[in-house]
């Protein structure tokens, strides 16, 4: 049939348009080139494809996004400093709720001298907060597990998601993102005293892994798992052992301690702060995936997206560098700079 008259290309379009701004993405996750000709016209109501932008400090990289390609999925709406429904009913309250981690060293833990939350998350959560309510304290924190950030987005019991979030594909149908704030990869952490274990190859072979429930380590052990067993019985049951399976990926470092596990995938970020607080584990191999980290909200919260993107601009041009400095740059040496964001 010709482009546009499928009836399942129509029936997939006319649900699409209910999704407003997030329909392109969508596309960009593999729907039909089809399909594209029916989508609603850009947010800024142009309805032309996006050109290249000019770059430079702060500046992004305009890309067209592809209908039957997920390329960039790490692309996100342009900056802007309107307010919306979404800004405005976190002005109304006066408080904007972060969904934030508290047990992921250097990125967002809880200090137990201090007893606050502190690190790279929470740092760039309250400049969100300054710039929307005046105020970085003017700021509700929920902590929440790995499992639970898709969730809380869509239930409404946070406006905003701050923690380690990889930004992919299938995440991009569930979410809305941010351009990316950090660039991490996948790796692997095994105590040091195991020369057996070399990486994400082959001599993980009969060895017990964990990872986080919905992390990207467990889609890339489930895609490639080079033998290892990662997969508890009654996963995903009220069954579920929750050993190799885990709801937070500090889980992990906890069986690796214990013994229960053999070596752990995760963000080598992530990774980082563990092996800081244990001197006994250490990152084996390379990285072997390239993934970024964004703030998610929200399908629909588009105005909320275009003004976390617009805090971005200006968090680029120094105060990441002096967050970099003060929580990673330690365990993480030789990152020059956070990622170049890329608008669609």
């Amino acid at each position: 049939m010709p482009n546009g008259t499928d009836p399942l290309v129509r029936r997939t379009a006319k649900r699409l348009r209910g999704w407003g701004g997030v329909a392109a993405m969508a596309v960009a996750c593999g729907l039909t080139g089809s399909l594209l000709t029916l989508l609603p016209a850009a947010q800024d109501g142009s309805g032309a494809a996006a050109a290249p932008l000019t770059t430079g400090p702060g500046v992004g990289t305009g890309v067209q996004i592809k209908a039957d390609t997920c390329e960039h999925p790490e692309a996100s709406l342009t900056p802007s400093t309107a307010d919306g429904p979404s800004i405005r009913a976190i002005k109304d309250r006066g408080k904007l709720i972060v969904g934030v981690d508290q047990s992921s060293y250097r990125w967002g833990y809880r200090n137990p001298e201090k007893g606050v939350l502190e690190g790279f998350d929470i740092d760039l959560a309250k400049a969100v907060a300054k710039d929307i309510l005046g105020d970085p304290q003017a700021i509700i924190f929920r902590t929440i597990p790995t499992n639970q950030r898709i969730a809380a987005l869509n239930s409404g019991k946070v406006d905003l998601v701050v923690r380690t979030m990889t930004i992919n594909c299938k995440r991009i149908g569930q979410v809305a993102f941010s351009t990316a704030y950090f660039q991490a990869g996948q790796q692997v952490l095994a105590p040091k005293l195991d020369k057996g274990i070399t990486g994400y190859d082959s001599s993980l072979r009969g060895k017990r892994v964990c990872t986080a429930e919905g992390s990207t380590a467990y889609d890339a052990l489930e895609e490639n798992s080079f033998g290892a067993v990662f997969k508890d019985e009654a996963d995903g049951t009220k069954d579920d052992k929750d050993l190799l399976t885990v709801p937070n990926q500090l889980d992990c470092l906890a069986r690796l301690q214990m013994g229960e596990v053999d070596a752990v995938v995760t963000d080598n970020a992530l990774a980082a702060g563990q092996a800081a607080q244990d001197p006994a584990v250490e990152l084996k191999g390379r990285p072997f995936t390239k993934e970024y980290y964004g703030v998610a909200a929200r399908l629909g919260n588009d105005d909320l997206v275009r003004r976390v993107n617009q805090v971005l601009v200006g968090y680029r041009q120094g105060p990441w560098q002096q967050a970099y400095q003060e929580w990673l740059a330690k365990d993480l040496p030789g990152i020059s700079g956070p990622p170049a964001p890329l608008y669609k």
